[in-house]
C-alpha cells in the first residue's frame, strides 16, 4: 500500500465526496475511484458505505483511518527530521504528559533548552501514562512524563524527585471543606469520581483496605481537569493527583490531600533502541545533565 494512495484515502474521508476529494487532489474522479477501487482489493475488505449524498466509512474504515493517520504522521516526522541530522540542533520534539506537578521541572528544561537551541519546538500531548506510553510505543511520542506505577520494561527514564500527592476535589461549600485532610471514612458514603487508569486505580483500592468494595464511583475519568467539571456541578468528590490544581480557582474548586498520604512517582521516559531525531536525543541528553545524572 503506497503512501500517496493512503493520502488520497485520508482526503476522501475528510471532504466525505470522491468528487470533492479529486478537486483537491487534483486528480480526476475515475482516477481516485480506481486507486480506492484497488485499496478495497488489496485489503481484502469494504472500507466505505457509497450514500447518495456523502460516503461513510465502515468499522474496517475507520480502522484504516486511524492507522493510515499513524502512518502518516511518522512519514511526515522522518521526513522533516533527517535533513536535520547534520546541522544545527532544530525541529520538533513530541513530549506527552499528565497533569502532574512534574510538569513544572519539564517546562523548566524545556524552556532552558530552548534558550539555547531556538530554533527547537516542542508538541505537547496531555493524557493519561498508559496513553502516552502507547504513543511512544508506537514512535508517536519521543519522551513521556508518566506517573508512577507503570511498566517501563521497553524504555529507558530517569525518575524525578517530585511527589505526586493525591487529593480530594471538592466544592469550596462542601461539608469536607473544614477538615484539613480527607480519610477513609469521609468518603465512603460520598458519590466520588476515580482515575481511569487501573494500576491507579489498585493504587486506590490498597490505600481504601475493606472500604474500597463500599465506594459509590459515580465516575471514572482520565484528566483531573475533566473531573473538577464534574465537581464543581455538584456531582461528586474527584480523586487525583495534585498536579495543576494549585493553578486553578479555589472559589470554584478545592482540594484536601488524603490520610494517610498517598503518593506517586513521575518518571521521563523514552523508547529503548527507538531512532529519535536530533533534536530529541540532544534534549535526552540536556534533562540528564539538567537532573545532574550525566555529563555536561
Amino acid at each position: 500500500m503506497e503512501i500517496r494512495v493512503l493520502r488520497y484515502f485520508l482526503t476522501v474521508v475528510r471532504e466525505e465526496s470522491i468528487s470533492k476529494a479529486a478537486e483537491v487532489l487534483h486528480i480526476t474522479q475515475p482516477t481516485l475511484s480506481r486507486q480506492l477501487a484497488q485499496m478495497e482489493e488489496e485489503t481484502g475488505v469494504k472500507l466505505f458505505d457509497r450514500g447518495s449524498r456523502k460516503i461513510t466509512l465502515t468499522s474496517e474504515g475507520m480502522l484504516l483511518r486511524r492507522r493510515a493517520e499513524e502512518i502518516l504522521e511518522l512519514v511526515d516526522r522522518t521526513v522533516a527530521e533527517l535533513p536535520l541530522q547534520e546541522k544545527d540542533i532544530e525541529g520538533t520534539i513530541s513530549i506527552g504528559s499528565g497533569e502532574v506537578a512534574g510538569m513544572e521541572v519539564l517546562s523548566q528544561m524545556c524552556g532552558t533548552f530552548r534558550g539555547k537551541h531556538p530554533n527547537v519546538n516542542f508538541d505537547m500531548y496531555t493524557a493519561t501514562a498508559d496513553v502516552v506510553k502507547e504513543r511512544m510505543d508506537r514512535g508517536l511520542i519521543d519522551i513521556g512524563l508518566l506517573l508512577e506505577p507503570i511498566d517501563m520494561e521497553k524504555f529507558d527514564y530517569i525518575r524525578l524527585g517530585v511527589k505526586e500527592r493525591f487529593v480530594v476535589l471538592m466544592r469550596p461549600d462542601s461539608p469536607l471543606a473544614g477538615k484539613k485532610q480527607i480519610t477513609r471514612d469521609d468518603l465512603v458514603d460520598l458519590p466520588v469520581i476515580l482515575p481511569r487508569r487501573l494500576n491507579v486505580q489498585s493504587q486506590l483500592a490498597n490505600w481504601f483496605g475493606d472500604s474500597f468494595d463500599k465506594l459509590n464511583i459515580a465516575f471514572t475519568g482520565n484528566l483531573s481537569t475533566n473531573a473538577a467539571i464534574v465537581v464543581k456541578q455538584g456531582y461528586g468528590y474527584a480523586i487525583v493527583v495534585e498536579g495543576v490544581t494549585p493553578y486553578w480557582d479555589k472559589s470554584q474548586v478545592i482540594s484536601r490531600p488524603l490520610y494517610p498520604e498517598l503518593s506517586s512517582g513521575t518518571v521521563l521516559a523514552w523508547k529503548r533502541g527507538q531512532p529519535l531525531g536530533n533534536a530529541a536525543e540532544k534534549f535526552i541528553e540536556y534533562m540528564k545533565c539538567f537532573l545532574g545524572i550525566g555529563e555536561a
